[in-house]
């Protein structure tokens, strides 16, 4: 492979900058810009020079041995003054040096894959880490990246590829008498793998809110208070408010850290009968999104609710305007003065804690997919158990299409389809 160098912390002025160098040729790079190279693991301080011997900065530089790095590459890391202009001036010199060339986006990790330093379900979880933005998001995608999918997919493996064998035992010993029926231990390690997968697909919903944010749909009348409300629980006039009925014609989307929770709240346009077309358009948009949000908080105007709503169970009702009327519900705020918003608050945290408590290592699509068609492969496998007797090829074909659904979790398979999409979301020096 190339030798490939770039900029591995985010950039612009900063008080220390990372470039990363990682290839066979990186410690000849870190020689010819500083004339000595620190015996890995050890780190050394010192000067680094332009081909002409000018000083470029004083940096830390740091050696990995092949095996021992995050690319399982040799690796030398130059920790520099963070100021554009020496990041320029060293980049150039290591530009300048034969063999070496700019990494491509992502490319790092994607060594890292290849030389086995991860598997792909870690890549996943180390792009998501990188962009994690609350507490929920940043714990779940350390969960993801530290192996625990991995080694979950890694038990699953086992106990399939031993049913498969021991199926397998049958087919090859099949014009001599084999000692035992391996149909129950079969049946068993297949029934134990279904029901473990089931449960991670059942928190695969969960896994995929708190990775791309929950979604919580301010309902009610026209001028029930709800963009006023929104405006107080943003802390920001995010939301033109007025009193004049239907003033929010589209959904205003605000998103919020909630108690380490990613949460865009909605604030919807009033609900009513309409012959405003534009109106109309936007009522529809509300009803539409309020039905696929994963909450609901209905607000009332003195107990009245909204039009055409049917009350669900998880639905938070509030009286609005608390600060000029008095009502009935467990919770009445005021966007005006801030009466029991924090209430509020803490009662749609907890709602959305729970649909969170369930949450899996399934955190994609694509690994959703892949246990579906595992546990698919398994169940077809089941079902030939209570057909006629000569089905032992069938069964032992199926269990190893679900064995091959799994590795493409992690990688093992030609998943070539699916790289490009994962590495364009990183960053030049990951």
């Amino acid at each position: 492979m190339d030798t490939i160098f770039a900029l591995a912390s985010a950039r612009g002025k900063a008080g220390v900058a990372v470039v990363r160098v990682s290839g066979p040729d990186a410690f000849a790079a870190m020689a010819q810009l500083s004339s000595v190279i620190p015996k890995p693991p050890d780190r050394k301080l010192m000067w680094l020079r332009s081909d002409s011997g000018e000083k470029l900065d004083q940096a830390l530089c740091l050696s990995f041995a092949e095996g021992h790095s995050f690319t399982g590459e040799p690796v030398v890391e130059f920790h520099l003054h963070g100021s554009v202009a020496v990041l320029k001036a060293v980049l150039e010199a290591l530009s300048a040096v034969p063999g070496l060339r700019l990494a491509e986006p992502g490319e790092f990790t994607k060594r890292a894959l290849l030389n086995n330093k991860l598997d792909l379900a870690q890549v996943e979880g180390l792009g998501d880490l990188i962009e994690a933005e609350t507490e929920a998001q940043r714990k779940q995608a350390q969960r993801v990246f530290s192996g625990a999918l991995g080694h979950k997919i890694e038990q699953w493996r086992r106990d399939l590829i031993r049913a498969a064998a021991l199926i397998e035992a049958v087919i090859d010993f099949a014009d001599e008498e084999v000692p035992e029926d391996v149909s129950p231990e079969v049946q068993a390690l297949l029934g134990k793998t279904t029901e473990s997968l089931q449960i991670e697909i059942s928190g695969a919903n969960a896994a995929e809110r708190i990775r791309d944010g929950f979604e919580v749909a301010i309902i009610g009348n026209p001028n029930a208070g709800k963009s006023t409300l929104l405006n107080r629980m943003a802390g920001r006039e995010a939301a033109l408010t007025s009193e004049i009925a239907g003033t929010t014609r589209d959904v205003v989307e605000v998103r919020m850290d909630l108690l380490g929770l990613p949460v865009t709240f909605l604030d919807t346009a009033g609900l009513r009968e309409t012959d405003d077309p534009v109106e109309a358009m936007g009522v529809a948009r509300a009803r539409d999104r309020a039905r696929s949000a994963d909450l609901r908080v209905i607000l009332t105007e003195q107990g009245e609710l909204p039009e055409g709503i049917a009350l669900e169970p998880q639905d938070i009702v509030v009286d609005g305007k608390a600060d000029r009327f008095s009502g009935n519900n467990e919770y009445q705020v005021s966007g005006v003065t801030g009466q029991g918003v924090d209430r509020l608050t803490q009662a749609v945290a907890q709602q959305l804690e729970a649909q969170a408590s369930g949450a899996g290592l399934a955190i994609r699509t694509r690994h959703l997919n892949a246990m579906q068609g595992a546990v698919k492969g398994i169940s077809a496998a089941l079902e030939k158990f209570a057909g006629p007797s000569g089905s032992e090829e069938l069964i032992a074909q199926d269990i190893r299409e679900a064995v091959l659904k799994l590795d493409s979790v992690i990688g093992r398979v030609d998943v070539e389809h699916v790289l490009d999409e994962i590495f364009a979301s990183f960053c030049l020096g990951k």
